[in-house]
């Protein structure tokens, strides 16, 4: 089963999906049916609802109990039981039936219209009677009054059949040159038919006359100007006693009130196509009317549309189920297609089934209100020249931008960037010359972002006694960008990467180079693997090796930490320094102030708040070593006086001289500390 909503309605076509051959043993229909899950969801309304070829015309009994189709190939009509679901029974004909009509309440009567000029009467049992008319018929209509069967065709004849006689009347002569539909009001029994030359003849049965003539071709023709073809009639309906549709060949659609002779409403299908099938919905006035490539429901009011079909395959007939959301579409393919609209009506009695199915589907199915809307910021309005819709209807105002209709910013984008479809498609070439290189022989390079990380990662991995998992890092999706975005290279300068990683700073480009000759050397050599059956003083050797290597290694990182912390001191202080040597500060007098010397500016300044402090002194923040480390320096108290400082500095200096020194004074045990400290 398929769903789609043209306008916004839910269209069910019951008949989507995959079918089984019939040559196919039960057996391997279940194993089929276990593995497919489109097999499992499908629905199969009525068994084996299709033709070998291709299917011709579809109709319901007028008990709506039986469902007739026709098609070829080999020609044949089948007849299906609504109660049971299935095929009731199946007949071949010698020749194709252009139509049929169904004469009893059931499938007991029946009478076929072939395309070698033979009408074939069938009972309950099967083929009752065989004749034969002058000429080829096109369409046919059954008078229950009189018991006459009307046959039009090619000819200005309207051939009469009484079945009740069994033999033919004489027939109503036209003055058209060939008639292709024809149909009869249930009401007041009136014959209509529908010529090649556009125009609809109205016949009484009663009086066996020509009532009324209407040219539909004259009001296509003043309505649309630009036609392709003439148009002839090719569909006729009727609704009620007064209601009239008329399809012509040029792909209109007249409706008629028949106490007048101009349309109150024409609708045009835009294809071109001849209307093949014109049918009334009696509840919500509307009107289906087909063509070979789409189904369409309109209103008969106005025009507007309601719905819509559209064709996989061409549709030959359309058939609706009286009182239903039910109809269905014989094809151009092997499928009798059926449709289900839960607005139009209920499912039928046989199929109730279906409203509970379609209840529960509209139930799981929750819409998204933003699916025809595109979100865009205020930035991408001024790139598309868009800004001045801001307060327009066009877009609505969410968070930090706007919901706009995706078919306007499509439009706005072509226009704003006409060559994107360009750029696009050599992304696109690029892309998959990427993909055909992937599948060559790979050759292990180094990556363009973070080369020692790698080389580091590549010599562990090839190393035996030190692998580890850290080696599978460069094949890992996960941490493919760490060697690809250039957003992650390390910064080798700042002080962290110094100091976390002395062992990558201490390579230099001679052991680079070294490695990647190793590495360019083993591309195509297999990994050795460790041999087996060492005896213990080997292993005991290697496991001593490895630990002073180790203890090696340590101190090695230790000396190296040491050493990139000393240098960095040493920069801070340099760096520093170069601080200090700067410009005079300049300060500023406001008006109406007086200079009373540079201390009384510097005792202003350092009464200020410290936002104001903070503020004036320009180079109180400065950058570290790292990214994004920031260092702020501000004073919080008054600078110290350097003339008190030297007074005081000159008075301790003179307390030094007058004190009295302690050098005859001798202790005879004195502590060991300063016998050491004297030698």
């Amino acid at each position: 089963m398929q769903v789609s909503d043209p306008n916004n309605i839910k269209i069910y076509n019951l008949s989507a999906g995959k079918s089984l051959p019939e040559w196919l043993s039960e057996r391997k229909r279940r194993a089929l049916l276990k593995k497919d899950v489109d097999l499992r969801r499908r629905i199969e309304l009525i068994q084996d609802f299709d033709m070998p070829g291709l299917s011709t015309t579809v109709k319901v009994s007028r008990d709506g109990q039986y469902v007739f189709a026709t098609g070829i190939y080999k020609p044949r009509v089948k007849c299906f039981d609504v109660n049971n679901l299935s095929l009731k029974f199946e007949r071949c004909f010698d020749s194709e039936a252009v139509t049929f009509e169904i004469l009893s309440d059931d499938y007991s009567k029946l009478v076929f219209l072939q395309c070698d000029r033979y009408i074939e009467l069938h009972a309950a049992h099967g083929r009752y009677y065989r004749l034969r008319i002058p000429k080829f018929g096109r369409d046919m209509q059954y008078h229950y009054p009189s018991c006459d069967l009307f046959v039009v065709g090619v000819g200005s004849d309207i051939y009469r059949l009484n079945l009740e006689r069994g033999q033919f009347m004489t027939p109503y002569s036209s003055t058209a040159s060939a008639i292709n539909k024809c149909a009869i009001n249930p009401m007041h029994n009136l014959l209509i038919c529908g010529t090649q030359e556009g125009r609809v003849e109205a016949w009484d049965p009663r009086t066996k006359g020509l009532v009324g003539t209407l040219d539909c071709a004259f009001s296509c023709v003043t309505e649309n100007k630009d036609l392709e073809g003439f148009p002839s009639i090719t569909a006729l309906k009727f609704n009620g006693g007064l209601s009239m549709g008329v399809g012509t060949a040029t792909g209109q659609v007249l409706v008629y009130d028949i106490r007048s002779n101009k349309p109150f409403y024409i609708k045009d299908h835009m294809y071109g196509l001849p209307i093949k099938d014109v049918e009334f919905h009696h509840q919500q006035d509307l009107i289906f009317s087909m063509d070979s490539s789409v189904v369409k429901i309109w209103d008969k009011n106005n025009g507007k549309l309601y719905t819509s079909i559209e064709a996989s395959t061409e549709f030959n007939n359309l058939c609706v189920v009286p009182n239903t959301g039910l109809f269905f579409i014989a094809t151009e393919n092997t499928k009798i297609q059926t449709y289900y609209i839960p607005s139009l009506g209920p499912a039928p009695r046989w199929a109730s089934f279906l409203d509970s199915l379609t209840e529960e589907l509209e139930e799981s199915n929750s819409e998204n209100v933003y699916d025809d809307y595109k979100f865009v910021t205020k930035q991408e309005l001024e790139n598309l020249g868009l800004e001045h819709l801001v307060g327009t209807n066009l877009l609505r105002a969410y968070m930090h931008g706007y919901f706009m209709d995706v078919r306007l910013y499509k439009k706005a984008k072509s226009v704003a960037n006409p060559f994107e479809f360009d750029e696009y498609r050599k992304k696109k070439i690029r892309e998959t010359i990427e993909k055909g290189r992937a599948n060559r022989v790979q050759v292990n390079k180094l990556p363009k972002v973070n080369k020692d990380l790698a080389l580091k990662l590549m010599t562990e991995e090839k190393n035996k006694k030190k692998k580890k998992e850290s080696g599978d890092l460069l094949e890992d999706d996960r941490f493919k960008s760490l060697f690809a975005d250039p957003a992650f290279e390390i910064d080798k300068n700042c002080d962290e990467y110094r100091l976390l990683n002395p062992v990558l700073s201490r390579l230099d480009e001679a052991k680079k180079k070294e490695l990647k000759k190793k590495l360019l050397a083993q591309e195509f050599e297999p990994v050795e693997e460790e041999l087996e059956g060492k005896n213990s003083s080997e292993e005991s050797s290697e496991e001593s090796e490895h630990e002073e290597e180790s203890s090696d290694d340590d101190q090695s990182w230790v000396k190296e930490v040491k050493k990139q912390h000393k240098a960095i001191k040493r920069e801070n202080k340099q760096r520093e320094r170069e601080e200090e040597q700067k410009e005079p500060k300049l300060f500023e007098l406001r008006q109406g102030e007086e200079y009373k010397g540079v201390q009384s500016l510097k005792r202003k300044v350092n009464k200020a708040p410290l936002g104001e402090r903070v503020e004036a002194e320009t180079s109180s923040v400065r950058l570290l070593g790292s990214v994004g480390n920031r260092e702020m320096t501000f004073s919080t108290h008054k600078k110290r006086n350097k003339l008190a400082d030297f007074k005081n500095k000159k008075h301790r200096e003179e307390r030094k001289r007058l004190i009295r020194p302690l050098g005859g004074i001798k202790s005879k045990h004195k502590p060991p500390f300063f016998k050491n400290k004297r030698k």
